[in-house]
C-alpha cells in the first residue's frame, strides 16, 4: 500500500521497466487540511516497486509549470508508454490559471529514465473537437470534461482514451469515451467518441481497456454523485466499473458497464504481476463514515466469473468457484 505521511494521493497510473513498476500518482499537501482543496495543488508524485505493494517513493514527476502557461495551476491524470527509440511519454491532463481550471487539455512530457521528465518546445496541446464533444464554451458541466487519457499502441496507431462528454443529449448523461489517434505519439488527431451517450453516466473518469486472460474489458470510475438520473434510480452508488469490450479500441457499449467496487475505492487499474497474473489496485476514496482517506491499495487477484470481471481476495475468488487469473 503507499501511504504518504505528509500527502494525499488519489489518481494513479503505472508503468513496468521490466525490473520495476513505477507508480505516478496525484498528490497534495495534507497541510490543506480539507481534501476538497487538493485539486488545484496537485502534482504528479512517483515511487518504484518490485512487487506492487512495497513503493519507494521519488521526487514528484511533473509540477505546474511557471505561468503563463496552459498547465501552471493544476497537472492531473495522465498515462506513461514507452516509444519505439526506448525513450518514455507521459500524457498528462493540465488546467490553467487564467482559466479557473475551467478548461482541461491533454500534452506531454518525455524522459529517458521514468525520474526526470522535460518538456519539449512545440509539443501538441489536444483539445475537444466541438463537432462531438462539449467545450468549455458549450458545456452543461461545471466544468470542461476532457481528461484522464490513456495511451496504447493498437496494430500500427496509436489511440488515446479520453474522459469527455458528448455534445447532445440529457445534460446529466453526456458521458462518453473521447478517442484520439496518432501514427507516432506526437502528433495526434481528434477522432468521434467510441461510445454513445446515453449510458447512464454524467462522465466516464480514468478509462483503461486491457485483455485480461485474452479478454478484452474495460474498466472507468463513476460516483453517484455523478450518476444520470436514470441510472441512480436503479442503482444509487458509484464507484469502479467494468464493461465488455470486444476490442481494446472500441467501440464500446458502456450502457453495460457493471459495477465492480463502491466508492469506498476509486480509479480502478488492472496491471500484470511479475508471474503473469492480473492484479487490480485502486485508491482509497471513502471510509465507513464518509470521510476521505487518500492513498493507494494492495493489488488484489481478479477472475472472470460468469462473464464478468470480478476483484477480491484469492479466498474470495475460490469460494465462488472461479478460477484466479493466470
Amino acid at each position: 500500500m503507499l501511504r504518504l505521511a505528509s500527502s494525499w494521493v488519489w489518481d494513479f497510473w503505472l508503468a513496468d521497466d521490466g525490473d520495476r513498476y513505477h507508480l505516478f500518482f496525484l498528490k497534495a499537501s495534507r497541510a490543506l487540511l480539507d481534501p476538497d482543496r487538493r485539486h488545484w495543488r496537485a502534482t504528479v508524485g512517483h515511487a518504484t516497486s518490485t512487487d506492487l505493494t512495497t513503493w519507494t517513493e521519488h521526487a514528484d514527476a511533473v509540477i505546474p509549470d511557471d505561468s503563463p502557461a496552459f498547465d501552471d495551476l493544476a497537472t492531473w491524470t495522465g498515462s506513461v508508454v514507452r516509444d519505439d527509440d526506448g525513450s518514455w511519454r507521459m500524457f498528462y491532463t493540465a488546467v490553467s490559471r487564467s482559466e479557473d481550471g475551467i478548461n482541461q487539455r491533454i500534452s506531454s512530457v518525455v524522459s529517458d529514465d521514468l525520474f526526470t521528465w522535460r518538456r519539449e518546445p512545440g509539443r501538441q496541446v489536444l483539445e475537444p473537437d466541438p463537432r462531438w464533444y462539449e467545450t468549455a464554451e458549450t458545456r452543461e458541466w461545471p466544468d470542461q470534461a476532457w481528461r484522464d487519457p490513456w495511451v496504447f499502441r493498437d496494430h500500427d496507431s496509436w489511440h488515446m482514451l479520453i474522459t469527455a462528454r458528448a455534445n447532445h443529449g440529457d445534460a446529466d448523461d453526456r458521458g462518453v469515451i473521447g478517442h484520439a489517434t496518432s501514427p507516432d505519439l506526437t502528433t495526434w488527431t481528434v477522432q468521434p467518441p467510441l461510445s454513445e451517450p446515453g449510458a447512464g453516466f454524467g462522465h466516464i473518469e480514468v478509462v483503461q481497456t486491457v485483455a485480461v486472460d485474452g479478454r478484452p474489458v474495460g474498466l472507468f470510475s463513476c460516483l453517484a454523485s455523478e450518476l444520470a438520473s436514470s441510472r441512480l434510480a436503479e442503482d444509487p452508488v458509484g464507484g469502479v466499473w467494468a464493461f465488455p469490450a470486444e476490442t481494446l479500441a472500441g467501440p464500446f457499449d458502456t450502457a453495460q458497464a457493471y459495477r465492480i467496487t463502491d466508492e469506498r475505492l476509486y480509479v480502478g487499474r488492472l496491471i500484470q504481476d511479475r508471474a503473469g497474473r492480473w492484479k487490480f489496485l485502486a485508491f482509497r476514496n471513502d471510509d465507513e463514515n464518509g470521510g476521505w482517506i487518500g492513498e493507494i491499495t494492495d493489488p488484489q487477484p481478479v477472475a472472470w466469473v460468469d462473464g464478468r470481471l470480478s476483484v477480491g481476495s484469492e479466498s474470495q475468488l475460490e469460494s465462488r468457484d472461479v478460477r484466479v487469473s493466470s
